[in-house]
């Protein structure tokens, strides 16, 4: 089930219809309350979620979606008016996996639907389990831990750890990072990459110094960890 979040009745159900004709079931809701309530019944497998909204805008609502466990690791994708670049790091930086601006194409809106879905249900992940320093991270079990604490990251945050730590040692461009971990040409915003290894540093907290920033060309995890 897909839940998407939109006070613009055209644009809801406009959606809704379009993604209902691909088999991805889908339910919209005008008002946040409404949203709430139906997470109290069923857990969506994807959120799509507008920042202007009445009672509470987006922003508020990823936030809290963010720090209960219960829906952390929740694929969200923010469509909004609001297209700035600004705007954009601010959606992604408080734990967005992605993020459209209005007005969007349907065609693109599915392909990003499909690539998060995917990405957020693959049991392909690697059985191999990392350490490094008082890091550990299992990829099969999706378990992060700092000095034996867990660590709550999104679903992009911790894709790009494990691609991280699967090419320790080796420098991986923005760009590199972008198409592996989004699945698509994301526009060339390689601000997203910055704004995701910065808020994974901010979550791993002492273990956030063995992300290394290579100047020009983009991050890795050293060999000498």
């Amino acid at each position: 089930m897909i839940y998407f979040v939109e006070d613009d009745e055209n644009i809801r159900e406009l959606v809704i219809y379009t993604l209902n004709s691909i088999s991805l079931d889908a339910v919209g809701f005008s008002r946040p309350s409404h949203f709430w309530e139906a997470m109290e019944r069923e857990m969506p497998r994807l959120i799509l979620l507008d920042i202007m909204l009445p009672e509470e805008d987006g922003i508020q609502i990823l936030k809290k979606l963010r720090a209960s466990a219960k829906t952390a690791k929740i694929p969200v994708m923010m469509l909004t008016a609001k297209g700035s670049e600004y705007d954009k790091v601010l959606g992604l930086d408080c734990g967005a996996d992605d993020y459209m601006p209005k007005p969007f194409g349907m065609m693109e809106l599915l392909a990003r639907v499909k690539a998060l879905i995917r990405r957020s249900e693959t049991t392909a992940f690697s059985p191999t389990e990392y350490r490094v320093g008082n890091l550990y991270v299992c990829p099969s079990k999706h378990i992060t831990k700092v000095d034996g604490t867990d660590v709550s990251l999104t679903l992009k945050e911790f894709e790009m750890l494990c691609m991280l730590l699967k090419n320790k040692g080796i420098v991986l461009t923005r760009d590199q990072i972008l198409n592996a971990v989004w699945g698509y040409s994301f526009d060339g915003e390689s601000r997203t990459v910055d704004v995701h290894i910065r808020t994974l540093r901010q979550k791993l907290g002492s273990a956030g110094d063995c992300i290394e920033t290579v100047r020009g060309i983009g991050y890795k995890i050293g060999d000498k960890q």
